[in-house]
């Protein structure tokens, strides 16, 4: 068996979770299958050290977005890569597409290339209304490409239960081809360093209460920053914030941190091995999303021995477990964000426990091999009823 995937982001070139989870879920299959992997962005072509096929694709030149291009621009220059990621030869068993953006490629591919579709949701359009701002009627497009495909798939993955429930809720799908498989962590990658070497190179003093993510409204960090200032004199806020979902948002972000001068903000996409220590030696990690299919983040704070601060939103509720690997607190509610913050860094002890306890949580339950081990079998079921359905024929 072979297994086709298609996302927009791949490492190294990843902005958000979606990029991490394709990149170790490829590296993961590939030890129990033949693995290729259809990308946005230039690639080499060529075999990763793990054994995975690359392949990167360019948009139309003819769609590109300019300065004074419309909105909806990225949504058309996602169709072209689709059609190219078509286009191109399929030798492969079962079609695997990550979010929106890579589909429809599954959905063209599956109907003319006959092998069955696979949809991850990393998030749901629906649930993301503030992307009508950002995209103007291209969020029209992506939520109907969205809808289309997840509707159309053989199988549809929901990252967690609560995401299970939501597909369910907005889509008209068969509730028995809708499976919930968590996200993974590499726990080898992800454990607690000694090394300061990042925090004497960002100027980070501790203790710090440490943020990591998109600067986007659905992360909340700006409602970590009006938590900011009820945080124990002498606290740092660190923001690890970057791709920006667009420049009036980061423009806002950097008009607000005049006002906070106990943030640090390192605006860059760090590599694994900083944000390691960055996570190693916070007090505190800070997870204020107001949605949340999953928290990936909050997996690599726990792998570290990170106390965690949440919130009780959407599959994060699955990763963190009140008051035994961290706090969860109600979302865009900076009063109760700073609250449970402030438990934690003024308790030491509750913090170590919460961190070993996170560590034990994440080695039981999240590894990248179960993960890939459960996919391979939706794989098979899926091919199995594509094949009695004769859909292939």
């Amino acid at each position: 068996m072979k297994a086709l995937l298609l996302t927009r982001e791949y490492p190294p070139q990843i902005y958000g979770g979606a990029g991490v989870v394709v990149g170790e879920l490829s590296r993961a299959l590939a030890r129990r299958m033949p693995v290729e992997v259809r990308c946005f962005g230039p690639r080499a072509g060529v075999a990763s050290p793990e054994g995975v096929a690359v392949r990167g694709y360019a948009p139309w030149e003819r769609l590109a977005a300019g300065p004074d291009g419309p909105r909806f621009a990225p949504a058309l220059q996602t169709l072209s890569i689709g059609l190219a990621m078509t286009r191109d030869p399929v030798d492969a068993d079962v079609a695997h597409a990550h979010t929106w953006y890579a589909d429809m490629a599954g959905l063209w591919i599956r109907t003319l290339h006959r092998i069955p579709l696979i949809v991850t949701l990393h998030s749901l359009e629906p649930l993301r209304p503030w992307k009508a701002d950002q995209l103007g009627s291209g969020y029209l497009l992506s939520s109907w490409i969205e809808k289309t495909a997840v509707e159309a798939a053989d199988r549809v993955v929901a990252v967690s239960a609560r995401m299970r429930e939501d597909i369910l809720a907005h889509f008209d799908v068969d509730p028995a081809k809708v499976v919930v498989i968590h996200n993974g962590i590499d726990p080898e990658r992800f454990r607690r360093a000694e090394s300061r070497a990042a925090l004497d190179r960002y100027g980070v003093g501790e203790p710090y209460v440490l943020f990591v993510g998109r600067i986007t409204d659905q992360k909340g960090i700006f409602h970590l920053l009006e938590a900011a200032p009820a945080l124990p004199a002498g606290v740092q806020l660190v923001l690890c914030a970057s791709a920006p979902d667009t420049p009036e948002i980061e423009e806002r972000l950097r008009r607000a941190l005049p006002a906070h001068p106990n943030v640090i903000w390192i605006g860059e996409m760090v590599p694994v091995e900083t944000v390691v220590e960055l996570y190693s030696h916070a007090a505190v990690f800070a997870c204020p999303s107001v949605y949340e299919p999953f928290g990936l983040i909050n997996l690599e704070a726990m792998a570290c021995e990170t106390p965690v601060v949440a919130s009780a939103v959407g599959g994060i509720v699955e990763v963190v477990e009140d008051g035994k690997t961290g706090l969860l607190v109600p979302p865009g509610r900076p009063d109760e964000l700073a609250a449970a913050l402030r438990r934690v860094l003024e308790n030491a002890e509750l913090g170590r426990r919460l961190g070993i306890a996170g560590r034990r949580r994440v080695e039981e339950r999240f590894s990248w091999a179960s993960v890939a081990e459960r996919t391979e079998a939706l794989y098979r079921d899926a091919i199995a009823g594509f094949a009695r359905a004769g859909e292939g024929a």
